[in-house]
């Protein structure tokens, strides 16, 4: 099978899979090539949670992307109003998903994602629609609410505004409103 054929079927995998966990979903026709218009491979929206998200999938070996494609991608989503995503899924994994700005950039400038990475780090996909959510092992350790010797209410406060301006589910311009 042709690895645009493959690619094409991981897509089409993928925004059944987003369908199903109850997002509006469409593969952008003409993404890649076929346009001169630079589009991501998915949009997806829940009502409250818009993504552009390019899909990138691979037998084993590292998942690279141009830094082209990946400046496209945010510029997009940035005039959509959406969240910039790139989804991975390397062969017998499901997918996986980062912002853009959480990928290691190499010196040639494009973006690589090892299968290693997006198994450690990576939102997984029942993560990723809202079915579960990670819990770190200091929320674990204190039952996820501050101890007399833990962090004020207010660090905490000031904490999840960060890692929301981060997992960019904040713009920085309203962090530093709240803030």
């Amino acid at each position: 099978m042709s690895a645009n054929r493959k690619g094409d079927r991981r897509e089409r995998e993928l925004v059944n899979a987003l369908d199903g966990a109850g997002f509006a979903v469409m593969r952008a026709p003409a993404s890649g090539a076929a346009t001169e218009r630079e589009l991501p491979d998915v949009l997806a929206g829940d009502g409250e949670t818009f993504y552009a998200i390019e899909a990138k999938s691979s037998a084993g070996d590292p998942i690279y992307l141009t830094g082209e494609e990946v400046e496209a991608l945010l510029f997009f989503a940035r005039n959509f109003g959406a969240k910039a995503r790139i989804a991975v899924r390397f062969d017998r994994e499901d997918w996986y998903f980062f912002h853009p700005g959480d990928l290691y950039t190499t010196d040639a400038g494009s973006y690589r994602v090892k299968k290693e990475k997006a198994l450690g780090d990576g939102t997984d996909f029942p993560e990723f629609v809202g079915d579960t959510e990670k819990v770190t092992l200091d929320e674990v350790g204190t039952g996820g609410t501050a101890t007399e010797d833990g962090p004020d209410p207010e660090t905490e406060e000031r904490r999840g505004i960060l890692e929301a301006v981060r997992d960019g589910h904040m713009p920085v311009e309203d962090a530093l409103d709240v803030l």
